[in-house]
């Protein structure tokens, strides 16, 4: 299956998730650790990216983080390609060091901003890392011991973060950390690390219920987030397809989906581009039709020459399908 696309824009709240290739070390030491966790600072602030909590661990970090006009992708590119150089030298290996991708799941600030928070800051508790709260609270691998204020940066939105729980600091930090006390008998949160319908719901007996009363939810597993959002979410980033790609990019993407899906039903591309009428076939242009017109922004003129039929071939298509 091909990629789906980040979804991403100023402002958007993201929860990163960064694993070791083969779940191995991406931090050995201390020295990693601060060429981490400096980098992440740094290009925090070149990029006007909100950082709001992060917690690095020895094979996987979390990042809790606003977009800015910059982009997250361009800031995570930068992060971990500099950093996988730079460990790779000093520990003499060579080959990748994180798992795939990074994992980035669009979050709805309102409902999820302070779960994310103390999640992300519990991990070292939950790791081992340190044996109680007390030492979570001067732990310098995360951003709590930061909002507690054992440790000073310039980088990491403090103020954003402490608004939350209060007006005054002493009494938003009391709050916060109350907070973040209540969440050390949860234990590991499934869904807090992962989109899709069943985890931001609450499980999938909550989604049958809903069915029962007739109820349908929209769901997408790159976001943790109600129906409402979800759709919000997913038709910015579709109208964002049609222009922020060239004609030529958006071409190419229509001819790797057609290539795809020819692939899976068994058909092959040049006799659908050839004109073929076979059911497979018209069934087949019907689904990439509207695909490459509604979500690729390609005209019909363009998908006509794709699929292997005329503009207004095209055209009665998508009447059908409206």
């Amino acid at each position: 299956m091909p990629r789906r696309a980040r979804l991403d824009a100023p402002g958007t709240l993201h929860h990163v998730i960064i694993r070791g290739i083969e779940k191995r070390s991406i931090a050995k030491d201390d020295d990693d650790r601060r060429d981490f966790v400096s980098r992440l600072g740094r290009l925090a602030v070149e990029t006007k990216t909100s950082v709001f909590a992060w917690a690095l661990l020895n094979n996987h970090a979390h990042i809790l983080v606003k977009s800015s006009a910059h982009g997250l992708p361009g800031l995570m590119r930068r992060l971990l390609t500099g950093y996988a150089i730079r460990y790779n030298l000093r520990h003499r290996r060579h080959g990748h060091l994180f798992h795939n991708r990074y994992k980035s799941i669009v979050c709805e600030e309102d409902v999820y901003f302070r779960e994310l928070l103390r999640y992300i800051h519990l991990n070292p508790l939950r790791a081992g890392a340190v044996k109680n709260l007390s030492e979570l609270d001067g732990y310098p691998w995360s951003g709590h011991a930061m909002l507690m204020g054992e440790i000073v940066n310039d980088w990491q939105d403090r103020d954003y973060v402490l608004r939350w729980f209060g007006r005054r600091e002493a009494e938003a930090k009391a709050a916060y950390r109350a907070y973040v006390r209540e969440g050390v008998e949860q234990g590991r949160r499934p869904e807090l690390v992962g989109g899709g319908l069943i985890r931001s719901i609450g499980g999938w007996s909550a989604v049958k219920s809903l069915r029962r009363e007739g109820i349908l939810e929209k769901g997408d597993a790159r976001i943790l987030g109600s129906s409402e959002f979800v759709m919000k979410v997913v038709g910015e980033l579709e109208k964002r397809l049609k222009y922020q790609f060239s004609l030529a990019e958006r071409i190419e993407k229509a001819e790797e989906i057609l290539s795809l899906e020819c692939k899976n039903t068994g058909l092959e591309v040049g006799a659908l581009a050839a004109g073929g009428r076979r059911r497979e076939m018209s069934n087949l242009r019907s689904k990439l039709a509207k695909q490459f017109v509604d979500g690729l922004g390609l005209s019909l003129a363009e998908a006509g020459r794709l699929l292997g039929v005329s503009t207004s071939a095209i055209a009665r298509s998508l009447n059908r399908q409206k």
